[in-house]
């Protein structure tokens, strides 16, 4: 290419002194920008983590860039805690019996009326230790309705953090007192109709955190509904509730007696 037309004679090889300053002009721009663009030493246009050499492929780690994101440092992450599994806890079924049954819903409030013949065995659902007990009928139709609903009945605070409230016993078994540890499957109790029962014999059953753990009657009666988790204990699952009951405390707290 010429740069002022075809080049003539005695001319050819040699440039007019004005094409040769801008030649050099335009060539010290073009390496100041290289310059100021591209890190002294980086490859140009290498995409990372692609080339056989880069430092990920080496295990060298790369200086961090001046501008833009930093990179998190892996050796400065807290760990992050498995999740919880359904597995942890051992569950089983609160009535050892094969003549059994109950209704996924309630009459006012989550929680289950388990329907077997008074004085089959009432269980511990879980490991853990016994909160409260009641080994005297105290309900009268002409008392309080609320408190003593329950008649004879046994409260457990399992390892995983839930109380379980089994209510209408015939007995609480010997040696089963507040302060106890028991194993899941352990009896506590019988099958019974004390209480506001209305003389049918069952298993009142209700989930619900530990709250003051004692005399809160509204919420140890139940407030997460038992039906999916004693289907899935049936059927030899360890299916937890403690996540509902976890979510259920953080929205409602501990509220008053109604």
């Amino acid at each position: 290419m010429s740069w002022g037309g075809s080049a003539g004679p005695g001319r050819i090889g040699r440039r007019p002194l004005w094409v040769t300053v801008l030649l050099v002009t335009v060539t010290a721009l073009a390496a100041g920008c290289a310059g100021t663009r591209q890190p002294t030493g980086a490859p140009a246009f290498e995409p990372m983590g692609t080339s056989a050499t880069s430092p990920a492929a080496e295990g060298i780690p790369s200086a961090a860039p001046t501008t833009g994101p930093q990179p998190s440092d892996p050796a400065s992450r807290k760990p992050t805690p498995p999740p919880t599994t359904s597995g942890a806890h051992r569950y089983v079924f609160p009535v050892r019996t094969g003549n059994v049954a109950y209704h996924p819903t309630h009459s006012v409030y989550p929680a289950t009326d388990i329907f077997a013949n008074c004085g089959a065995p009432v269980v511990a659902v879980t490991n853990g230790q016994i909160l409260e007990v009641s080994r005297v009928d105290r309900y009268r139709k002409t008392g309080p309705q609320g408190p003593n609903n329950g008649g004879k009945a046994v409260s457990l605070l399992g390892d995983d953090g839930v109380r379980y409230y089994g209510s209408h016993l015939t007995n609480v078994a010997d040696g089963i007192e507040a302060g106890v540890r028991v194993r899941a499957g352990q009896q506590v109790g019988t099958v019974g109709r004390t209480g506001n029962a209305n003389n049918v014999c069952h298993l009142h059953f209700g989930i619900s955190p530990p709250c003051q753990k004692t005399a809160d009657w509204w919420i140890r009666r139940g407030v997460v509904w038992p039906a999916s988790f004693l289907d899935a204990w049936r059927k030899k699952r360890n299916t937890s509730p403690a996540a509902k009951v976890r979510q259920w405390r953080a929205d409602k707290g501990c509220p008053t007696a109604p």
